[in-house]
């Protein structure tokens, strides 16, 4: 996927190739309460297929047959320096940049398989842009969520259970990080559903808006 950096001034395109797409189940306080868990004591590790990518302005595909598809707005981390068994200082050594994501999952299936694969591997399932900024510190970046312009989800990278730091060396304990690699971080509060002809946009401070349309899965 074709997608444009900022780093310094500068304005570059790369072609976004990742060998895996990690993300972290359970990582915002307010939606572990949402989803009646309780706190992690450990980041929740799960794949998302590189098929599942789409840019700003693609629509994500819905398949019918399901109650809840829902997105789930979160702060990307796009890796720029292959990395193994990472300290949490030198974490951010090896980030290229922050994203937006859309991590869009089907609750029904989520909640049947017990694993994470299908619910979250569909074809248009990651959203990814609109843009990668390099240099921003990820501790304190406001995070809102918007369906048809109406705000569903607004919180802060504060309310991380596993800050960037720690998820990055957690991660790189247990697998390489490749460069392309993107993590993505976890969502807040205020997951929903998903129907055909929404238009459901993550913004996040300092990076931007990602915007997508939803239609019926062929």
């Amino acid at each position: 996927m074709k997608i444009q950096v900022v780093k310094a001034g500068t304005v570059e395109h790369i072609d976004l190739v990742p060998s895996k797409i990690i993300g972290i189940g359970v990582n915002y306080r307010a939606h572990a309460v949402e989803m009646g868990k309780g706190l992690p004591e450990e980041p929740l590790m799960f794949l998302k297929p590189r098929s599942a990518i789409i840019g700003d302005g693609d629509a994500i595909e819905r398949p019918a047959g399901y109650e809840r598809v829902d997105y789930e707005g979160e702060l990307g981390v796009v890796i720029g320096t292959r990395a193994s068994r990472i300290s949490r200082e030198r974490a951010l050594d090896v980030v290229l940049g922050l994203t937006c994501v859309n991590d869009v999952t089907v609750r029904d299936l989520q909640k049947r398989d017990g694993q994470w694969t299908r619910a979250k591997g569909f074809d248009t399932f990651c959203p990814i842009g609109p843009r990668i900024v390099a240099g921003l510190d990820p501790a304190n970046l406001r995070i809102i969520t918007r369906v048809n312009g109406e705000i569903r989800q607004d919180s802060s990278t504060a309310d991380l259970i596993f800050d960037v730091p720690a998820i990055i060396a957690f991660v790189t304990a247990h697998m390489t990080l490749e460069v392309g690699d993107v993590i993505s971080t976890g969502t807040p509060s205020g997951v929903g559903n998903l129907t055909v002809g929404d238009t459901v946009e993550v913004e996040i401070e300092n990076i931007g808006v990602l915007r997508n349309t939803v239609k019926a899965r062929a």
